[in-house]
This record gives C-alpha cells, structure tokens and sequence, in this order.
C-alpha cells in the first residue's frame, strides 16, 4: 500500500484533467439527495422543535362527533389549562332569498381561552377577544373575496347571524388543523347556539387543547398519554401531544421526502454512468505508465490499488462538492420553502441527510470504477509497442466481480432501509437496473442497425449521412456512453410525464362522467323528505342517492387493537352507516346479507379490498366506538365498493337494527347538469341552512392542485437526474473530440467540405439522442403503467405528447453537445493534424 500511495500521489500531481466530468456527475448526484434529505429533516426538526406552537398547547385530547362530558371535561382540566375548539364544514352564506351567495368554508368554532400558545393576526389588526365579541366572526381573505364580505357585513352560518369584524390572516395552530375543503372561519362556540349546526349526529371534531405545566418532560408526557388513553378508553378520545403536532404533514414530508431521495438514487446511476467512461477515459491514456510500471516488476495490485486510491480522493473531492451544495441549496431556497408551508422549518445543516447522501455517493463511485479499474491488472507490458496488443476485453477476476455485487446489494439494502418504503426502494432498485441493461443493449443494437444501414444504397450520395452512421456504428464510438447517460435522465423523466398525464386524465376525464355534483351533508332525519322531494322531482337532476350516515373510531378488528394496523381504515374517524338490504348496486362478493329487517346480534358488511388490506376474514369482529358508545359486529360479508366513482361508499356497514337508535345525520349525493347546481344549492340552503354542501367539482380542484405540487417535485427531481445525463453527455462529446479532429482532418484531406462534416457530425449527435429518446419512451411508458396500474390501480393510456416531447429533447440535447465540440475539429488544418500521427 506504501508503494501505491506514492504512485498515486505522483499521478495526481499532474492535476484533474479529464476528471471534471467525474467530479460534475458525482457532485450533482450527491448534492440532489443531500438537497432532498436537508429539506426534510428541517421540516421534520421544525416540527418537532415548534410543536407546541403547532398544536396550539402541549397537549390535545380529540373527542369525534361529540362533547366532552361534565366529568371527562373535569379530568382535563385537572391537567392544565384548557381550550375547546369545535371543527367542521359549514356552508357561509350572504344575502337574502334568491340574491344569496354561499360557499363552503372550514369553520374553527373556539372558546374565550385559545388561542392557548401563539397569537391571532387579523386585519385589522385587534384583538382576538375583540374580534369574536358577541357574534362577530373571522374570515379567511379567500372566502372574503369569494362572496365579496367587507367589515361589517352579516355572515350566515346555519341559521346563526353574524357579523364579519376582520379578515384572518395568520393561525398560530393551522399546521395542526389536516386538510380542509374550504377557507377557514373563525366564531365563538356560543356565537353557534341554537344554528342548528352541531346536534346530535353532526359531523363535528371537539379538540380539547392543554397547556400543561412547565416542567412537563417526555417522560411526564408518556405518562400522561398514558393515563388519557385509558381513562377514554371507552369514548373513542384521541391523544395528541407537541411531540407529534402535525402528524398527516410529517407522513407526507417522509414519503415524498423518500421518493424523490429514489429519484435522486436514478441521477447517480446517470452520473455512474459519466464516472465509468471518464476513469475508463482515464485508464485508457495511462496503458504506457501502467505498462511501465509493469515492465519495473510493479505487480497487478499494486498498480490497482495506486488507481483506486487516486479515484478515491477525486471521489472525496466530488462527494464534498456535493455535500457542499446539498447543503446550500436548502438554506438560499429557504424562503420559497417556507411560502409553501403551513409549519414552521428548521432549516441550517443537518449531518444526517449529509452523511446519506456521501454514503450513497460512495458506493456509487465504487461500483462504476470497480469494473475499469480491475481491467488494469490484465494490461501487458507489450502495450509498450506500437500496436503491441489489443485492447483490454477480458472479464474482471472473480474477487472484482464479487465486490461489485457486494456494494450493489449494499446500495440497494440502505436505500430499502433509509428511505422508509423499501418496497418501493427495492422496486426502484430493480427497474434502474433493468433501465441499464436496456439502454446497453439498445446501444447494442443501434450499432449495428448504424452499420447495416451505412451499407445499403439508401445513404448512396448522401455522404453526411453514411458517415454520420459509419461513425455510430464503428468502434470506439459514443454509442453507449450517450444512450446510457441521456436514455436513463429521459426515462425517469418519461415516466414522470406518462404518470402526471394519466393521473389528470383519471380526474378531468374519467371522474367528471360519473362523479356526482354535489355532496350533501348533515341532513337532519326530519330535513330528509322534503330534501328529496326538491331534488328528485327537478328534471336536470339524473340520479339521487341517500343514506344514513354517522361517525366512529374504529378500536379492534380481528382480536388486534386498531393502534396496531397501520391503514387508513384505522387512523382517524370513521364514516359508517347501516342498511336492512343491499343498496341498488351492492354487490357482495363474500359471505351472507343479513336477513331484511333482521334484530339479532351486530353484523358488519365490509370493503372487500379494505378487508383483504387488513387481513379480515368472514367471522372476525370489529369493535367501533360510536358516540361514546362500543359496538361489537361480526363480519357477514364483503363487498365491492369503487371509491373512483366519486359516489356513496362506506367501507363498513351495520344492519340497522344494530345503529338506528343513534343519533344520526343522512348523507346525498345529487347528480345534476351543471347549469342547475347554482339552483339546487340555493333551494337547498335556503330551505336548510344547516345542510352543508360539497361541490364535487371544487374538491377534484384541490386534489388537481395537489397533484400539480407533487408532479412539480417529482419533475424537479427528474430535472436533475436529466442536468445529470447531459453532463455525461458534454463529458462523451469532449472525450471523442480529438477522435473527431483527426476523422476532420481525413475527410478534408479527401476532398469533403465543411458543410458535409458538419452536417455527418449533426447527423451523429441526432440519432444518439433519438435512440436514447425511443428507448426511455418504451422504459417511460412501462413504468408508468406500472405505477397506475399496481400502485394508483388506475387505467393506463399511452400519452403520445409528453413521449413525442422527450425525442426531440432527446435529439437536441445530443446535437448541441455535439456541435459545442465540432468547432475545433471544423477549424483544423488537416496538415498539422496528420504530420503529428506516428
């Protein structure tokens, strides 16, 4: 190792050139998953680190569609002080009779205590107490500007008058609130007395928020959850503490965190790809030394070892440079990323994401010099010679070949245990690789078509031509270096383009068929006939569909404790409603309906897809907390229910002996030409102001929204490994510079102009990049039927115009890093080219 040192040292005094494109790709792989990894943890750290001014206390306790008793209301405040906030969507209404206007908005009904942590910004700017004083209200600037409210109007909500006093600009707990359908209000609990609003069977959250005292530690905290949990055990109350504020938003943070960490892995196998042919490059122009050095009794791991450890520090280098700016980049985008959140970001340098990333950067440096640097043992001192040997072909020993497949396997189990879904890492792992062998052999096969096609009399007068494919198909092209690099950039991006496409076709074409105007909520049992004769006897509406509806949590199924099954099932409250007979469309695929109006023990009907998720047979029980009340159901049978048709659809429901007597609202939904919605809802809301409608239309805009954020990362992410590939590509162009200087020389020495070289060069550059284009069309469009078909479980459609986008991207990015480097072979004098070859 002594002596490789000293070689080593000795090579690296002649300084990095031909390692730029080495350094370049390593660094911008490291620094996107350094990026990606810094951004989460200062989500995650703000989180945590301002949690307390996230959920608004130290503590919640979250009561579903009721109160809390006198006697659960003492034992919280024995903990501390405490604030009751009531959430629920409501319909805002202004005006009068025919001239009113309504929306939906997210109401925060809170006592005279909250806010317990932070402050209220209004504008104008009072007091919070002041602002909500008898029964003025807060709106949020949005629902403001929808129904056109100046302070001092009257606002409805239910039947409840009140009186807009300002415009909310800032909640100090709205990181904590989840996902809201509309613009948020803000009232007095008393303010709602009497609106109708929030009876018995109402869709409503009592949040009960606690400040609890100072010296309250995690451990303290443990045992106060401790304690709730057991005391409601049997009212279905949830904990909630500073420690866990926002828990839906750091769930997502993680998950589109771990993703685009998989991305990130997709542009270090592009910036492989440069590593590989720049150390081959490398290698290839130091056969004289590695001969010499052969030829003075050097032995072949000596002379390995003295190139690994030069790659090594130049890895080092490379892995720095990234970290660098996998660092920086999170701090100058701070400010857009905080615009973007409802929570407040830590952002600074954060070791961990670091250390991933320089982890991930080092194994990829080993595994695509591995293969190159062990070709350097089989160089024979004949290489001395003009001509003396060939060039290296022979495989690797077998020690080589082993700790290549050592490191890949131990790339690809810490991206599986790092990323938090290694289901998807393990995928991801698998599809790169198989994008690699792809792209190889498409290479392979361009080559030889190139070398086909150069023969035949298609390209006869058409020198550029013939030359451009002579030039593909001969050895030593670029072929491969080009198809690799840019193929695997375009195919991730190809993917994301045929997903983004399928999933906005899912919404704006297929759900507005068959999706339902509106959703109507919280119809009172005696609301609910004279609800349907409006809509049933008006002639633009097609279809109405009703049933009961009302809330619960969802405590055991199968004998395990709700807690213990990670599904969406499970977290959360759960929407439930009973029947005596399957509803029209019902279609059980398992087990037995109950008999009509059958009164023995509970049963259940369950989701067949949700039962199989969870593991739930015919005959298990499942136990619900219902309005305070257990409720224990055996499973009778399964059905299907396709939640994509935007219509009705529990994933359980009971016989109706077994919840009729509880209290409970009725759910609709109402299929109607557009041009009649405005009616309905007017009718409707005029006749029942306490019905809450959803506008069906209004909700597929949001989740289009949110699937906009998530493409615009996903393709940010795709945009660097993209950035990535085309400096391995600028890397194969100035690498086949001087090969292209003398093939310039030789056809002007035969007569060819410049126009014609130029054009062969054009030509060139052309093909590579439609190849790689064609080939991460067909990887592109795999992978995202794939996706939509096993993950999103949605059709697919092949969408020609992101496909036919990436080609010609393809095709130019090829041919401008070509003709960069066509110049200098353009401009030289054949003379002094050939005078210099041996």
């Amino acid at each position: 190792m002594g002596q490789a040192a000293r070689i080593a040292r000795r090579e690296l005094r002649g300084g990095i050139r031909g390692f730029r494109i080495f350094l370049a790709c390593l660094a911008l792989g490291v620094a996107a998953i350094a990026a990606v990894g810094s951004v989460r943890v200062s989500i995650t750290e703000g989180l945590e680190r301002e949690g307390r001014n996230i959920l608004g206390g130290d503590a919640e306790v979250d009561i579903a569609f009721r109160f809390a008793t006198p006697e659960e209301r003492a034992w919280l405040d024995a903990l501390g002080q405490v604030s009751e906030i009531v959430d629920f969507r409501s319909m805002a209404a202004t005006g009068d009779g025919l001239e009113a206007d309504r929306a939906l908005t997210q109401v925060k009904a809170v006592d005279g205590a909250y806010p317990l942590v932070g402050e209220v910004e209004l504008e104008p700017a009072i007091p919070l107490s002041v602002a909500l004083a008898g029964n003025g209200v807060v709106v949020h600037p949005v629902l403001a500007d929808r129904l056109g409210l100046e302070i001092g109007d009257p606002l409805f909500l239910g039947t409840a008058e009140l009186t807009v006093t300002a415009r909310l600009l800032r909640e100090p707990d709205a990181g904590a609130d989840g996902f809201g359908l509309g613009p948020r209000t803000l009232v007095r609990s008393a303010a709602l007395e009497g609106s109708g609003l929030l009876t018995e069977g109402s869709l409503f959250d009592s949040e009960y928020r606690i400040v609890l005292p100072p010296e309250t530690d995690d451990a303290r905290l443990d045992a106060l959850e401790a304690e709730t949990e057991a005391y409601f055990a049997d009212s279905g109350a949830r904990w909630r503490d500073r420690r866990n504020a926002a828990p839906q938003i750091e769930r997502f943070v993680d998950r589109i965190g771990s993703f685009l960490v998989l991305v990130g892995l997709a542009g270090l196998a592009v910036g492989g790809v440069g590593v590989s042919a720049a150390v081959r490059a490398y290698l290839d122009r130091k056969t004289g030394v590695i001969a010499t050095l052969k030829t003075l009794g050097a032995e072949g791991r000596v002379i390995f070892a003295a190139y690994l450890i030069q790659i090594a520090a130049l890895a080092a280098v490379g892995i720095a440079l990234g970290l660098v700016l996998g660092a920086l980049i999170p701090l100058a985008a701070g400010p857009f990323i905080q615009a973007q959140l409802p929570v407040p970001v830590a952002l600074g340098v954060h070791p961990g994401p670091l250390a991933e990333a320089a982890l991930y950067g080092a194994l990829t440096a080993l595994i695509f010099t591995l293969w190159p640097l062990a070709r350097t043992e089989q160089v024979r001192a004949a290489s001395l010679f003009r001509d003396g040997s060939g060039p290296v072909r022979a495989w690797p020993r077998k020690r080589y070949l082993a700790a290549l497949a050592v490191s890949a396997l131990l790339l690809v189990g810490i991206s599986a245990w790092l990323s938090g879904i290694p289901t998807l890492a393990l995928y991801s792992a698998g599809g790169i690789a198989v994008a690699l062998a792809v792209l190889v052999a498409a290479a392979w096969g361009v080559r030889r078509l190139s070398r086909r096609l150069a023969r035949t009399r298609f390209v006869r007068g058409r020198p550029a031509l013939r030359l451009a494919l002579g030039s593909v198909g001969g050895p030593g092209g670029e072929a491969t270096a080009v198809v690799l690099s840019l193929g695997l950039g375009l195919t991730v991006l190809a993917a994301v383009g045929q997903i983004d496409a399928n999933m906005r076709a899912a919404i704006d074409r297929d759900l507005p068929e068959v999706a339902p105007s509106y959703f109507f909520i919280d119809i009172q049992p005696a609301q609910l006939q004279p609800f349907l004769d409006r809509v049933q006897n008006d002639p633009a509406v097609s279809r109405v569909d009703y049933a009961p509806m009302l809330g619960g949590v969802v405590q055991s199924i199968g004998g395990r404790d709700a807690s213990e099954i990670d599904h969406w099932v499970t977290r959360g409250d759960r929407r439930i409603s009973f029947a005596d007979t399957p509803g029209e469309g019902t279609r059980v695929v398992a087990g037995e309906w109950w008999p009509a109006e059958y009164a023995g023990a509970p049963q259940v009907s369950m989701a067949r897809e949700e039962a199989e998720e969870i593991g739930v047979s015919l005959g298990d029980e499942i136990t619900m907390k219902v309005l305070g009340r257990s409720l224990t159901a055996t499973v009778t049978n399964f059905r299907e229910v396709d939640f994509s048709s935007g219509g009705i659809g529990f994933v359980l429901v009971f016989n109706t002996a077994a919840l009729e007597g509880a209290p409970h609202t009725w759910l609709s939904t109402v299929y109607a030409e557009e041009a009649a919605e405005a009616a309905i809802l007017r009718d409707v809301a005029g006749d029942a102001p306490n019905i809450t409608a959803i506008r069906v239309r209004d909700a597929i805009g949001l989740v289009t929204e949110a699937l906009s954020a998530l493409a615009a990362a996903t393709s940010w992410g795709a945009g660097a490994t993209l950035l990535t590939g085309f400096v391995v590509l600028i890397g194969a162009a100035a690498a086949g510079e001087r090969a292209r200087v003398f093939e310039a020389a030789v056809l002007k020495t035969v007569g060819a102009t410049r126009a014609t070289i130029l054009a062969s060069f054009a030509l060139r550059s052309a093909l590579l990049g439609a190849a790689a284009g064609a080939v991460a069309i067909l990887g592109g469009a795999i992978a995202g039927w794939g996706i939509m078909r096993f993950v999103m479980e949605a059709p697919y459609a092949f969408e020609p115009v992101s496909a036919t986008a990436i080609v010609l991207g393809g095709a130019l990015a090829t041919l401008l890093a070509g003709l960069a480097f066509a110049w200098r072979p353009l401009s030289t004098r054949p003379a002094s080219v050939l005078r210099a070859q041996d």
